[in-house]
This record gives structure tokens, C-alpha cells and sequence, in this order.
């Protein structure tokens, strides 16, 4: 799928959690639910960072350009360290390694780490990186014509007010996880939840996608996940901009009234 439609998917995802705790009577605090949307709509965008021509390698300048290559590099290597005897041969690393469930849960489980002992710059580094991304996927068309600079100041500003508000009492910064020391530990969650939406709606265009690599099927370890051929689609075709992006939209609104006990 193309950028805006993973950022949507994302967003959906995690106002879905947020209505299924609502539902079990752990309601999320309004700042958990809000900035957990925008984390795993900027999350969605980060597994295509092996594609020199995805959002995120455009999002951060030369720094996301330069770690893109290298991640491409990388996820390449691996594919050829450790592909089957059925993997067909390739000449590159997109929707390799950064599609798997493993670096979902690894980048997810590194944000959480740095944001718990890397103290307040780590957070709002977190933060900062992938509201840039949410920015940049959900107002794709403002991004596009707005200089880099202003998307990263809007970045930045947002994730120094969110993380002041997910600061006061009660707010969330300790959601989930309520013993001293574990703050923002839960912001690894929707960087998860995002990565594994994102390789999911993969998974339904013509390629498919090895989500559960290294987990071997048949003769193939980077086996291509999705449903019959007949039901996949190309990515920014019409079933993703007049049926699946509306479809992303309805799910986020109902689950985000549902998650604040609207409806």
C-alpha cells in the first residue's frame, strides 16, 4: 500500500485497541489514546525505510536517505544469508527484513528501552520521529508542498506539548505499566502495532509480504504471505484510495468514539 493509506490503517488500528480496552473496562487516558493513534500512524510508514523512494526516506533529509541505503543494504544481505531453497533470487532488500514480525517487535521493544533509560530527550525523540511521520502520511498533501523544515518544527513542537501533557497525573505516561521507573514503556506498543499494520496491508497487494520470517513454510523461509491472488490488489490502486483509505477512516472514528465511551 502507498504511505497515506498505512498512516490511516495505523491510526485505525490503535484507536481499535483503545475501543477493545474501553470495551474490558480499562479505559485509555484521552492523551494514551491520541498519541498512540499518531505513534502508529507514523509507525505504519517505517518498515518501507529499505525503499529509497518510500515517505520515510524523504522524511528526514539526508539522514533518512543515508539509513536508508544502509537498511536496504542490510535487509539484503540477510535475505541472501538466509533464504530457502524456493526463495527466488533478488537484487535487493525491500519487504525483507523491516517486514518481518521480528523487527516489529525489536524496533518496538528498542523504542521502549530508550524511552525508559534514556529519560525525557529519549521520549521526545521517539515522539518526534514519528509524529514527523504521521505528519507526513495523514497530510500527505500539505506535507508535500510545505517546506521539511516546517514538518519537522511541527514535529517537534507537537512532541514537546503531548509529552507534557502525557506528564501531568493521570495522564499516561505511566499507563500500563504503573511501577516507578517503567514511564512510557507502553510507547513501544503502537511502534509495533504500526510496523505489523503496515506488513499486514502488504500482504494483501500482488507481492505479499514474509511477515513471519524466520519462520520457514515449504521450501521457502521468506515465504510471501496474503490471501488468493484473485483478492490481492497494486498498490495505489483504486481499491486502496476508494475502498480501503474510506474504510480506515470509519473504523478510526467509530473506534475512537467507542474508546472514549461516545457510543
Amino acid at each position: 500500500m502507498m504511505g497515506p493509506a498505512h498512516s490511516l490503517s495505523g491510526a485505525a488500528a490503535w484507536l481499535g485497541v483503545g475501543a477493545a480496552a474501553a470495551a474490558t473496562g480499562h479505559t485509555m487516558p484521552w492523551p494514551v489514546l491520541a498519541v498512540g493513534a499518531l505513534i502508529c500512524a507514523g509507525a505504519a510508514l517505517a518498515p518501507d525505510l529499505d525503499h529509497k523512494s518510500a515517505t520515510i526516506s524523504r522524511a528526514f533529509g539526508p539522514i533518512s536517505k543515508g539509513l536508508c541505503e544502509i537498511v536496504d543494504k542490510l535487509s539484503y544481505a540477510v535475505y541472501k544469508a538466509t533464504r530457502g531453497p524456493g526463495d527466488p533470487r533478488r537484487n535487493g532488500g525491500h519487504r525483507t527484513l523491516t517486514h518481518t514480525w521480528l523487527w516489529a517487535v525489536l524496533v518496538g521493544g528498542g523504542c521502549s528501552a530508550a524511552a525508559v533509560t534514556g529519560g525525557r530527550w529519549a521520549v521526545l525523540a521517539v515522539l518526534f520521529v514519528h509524529l514527523v511521520l504521521a505528519v507526513e502520511g495523514l497530510l500527505w498533501r500539505a506535507a508535500r508542498v510545505s517546506s521539511d523544515v516546517l514538518v519537522w518544527l511541527l514535529g517537534a513542537t507537537s512532541a514537546w506539548i503531548l509529552a507534557g501533557v502525557l506528564d501531568q497525573p493521570g495522564n499516561g505516561s505511566d499507563w500500563l505499566f504503573p511501577e516507578p521507573g517503567q514511564e512510557y514503556l507502553w510507547l513501544g506498543l503502537p511502534i509495533v502495532l504500526g510496523a505489523l499494520v503496515h506488513d499486514i496491508g502488504d500482504a494483501l497487494t500482488v507481492s505479499g509480504c514474509p511477515i513471519l520470517w524466520p519462520i520457514p513454510l515449504g521450501r521457502k523461509r521468506w515465504y510471501p504471505i496474503g490471501p488468493p491472488k484473485v483478492m490481492r490488489f497494486r498498490a495505489g490502486s483504486w481499491v486502496e484510495l476508494k475502498v480501503l483509505m474510506p474504510a480506515f477512516m470509519v473504523l478510526g472514528g467509530v473506534g475512537g468514539a467507542a474508546a472514549l465511551n461516545i457510543i
